[in-house]
């Protein structure tokens, strides 16, 4: 069996790890770590590469530009 977890370094606790064992309980595992790039990743696609560098475009001309007044939005 294989299983990927994706999360950020600060979420390893105790209860990831206590939930790794009894998923994996009896079993010898290979805990392999790498940093993951963000920029290799959504470049790999040529399509989404391609609508990343319009996307930079449009900012560095100012075109295409969605303003939003934080104020009126209704976070908490």
């Amino acid at each position: 069996m294989q299983t990927i977890y994706r999360l950020k370094a600060n979420e390893l606790d105790l209860n990831f790890l206590e939930g790794l064992k009894a998923t994996f309980q009896g079993k010898e595992i290979e805990i392999v770590v790498y940093e993951v790039d963000e920029t290799a990743y959504l470049l790999s696609s040529e399509a989404n590469k391609q609508r990343l560098l319009k996307a930079i475009e449009n900012v560095s001309k100012d075109r295409n530009l969605i303003e939003v007044n934080l104020e009126e939005l209704n976070v908490e």
